[in-house]
């Protein structure tokens, strides 16, 4: 995983969640942070935005599909798998 990529999704993550970047940790859960179902929702197209990729994430059922929301690693690394299927 590239530092750029996790600093980014962090201030994605803090943004929502009106923290300091210094809140956010690795192991933090969306619970953790305070992000409820509407600001994973933002963050999800924050992402999408900022990396120009589309996410796959259900909205209606968060926990299904191979994106990983579990922690703020397991968000990253979904991410970074997403990035390296992209063609160039």
């Amino acid at each position: 995983m590239t530092q750029n990529t996790q600093e980014r999704i962090i201030k994605i993550l803090a943004d929502q969640a009106i923290l300091d970047i210094s809140d956010v940790a690795m192991q933090s859960t969306l619970d953790d942070l305070g992000i409820d179902s509407m600001a994973l929702v933002e963050c999800i197209f924050a992402i999408e935005e900022t990396f120009d990729l589309e996410v796959p994430f259900n909205a209606n059922e968060p926990g299904s599909g191979d994106f990983d929301i579990s922690t703020v690693a397991s968000i990253v690394s979904a991410v970074e798998r997403l990035l390296t299927r992209q063609p160039t």
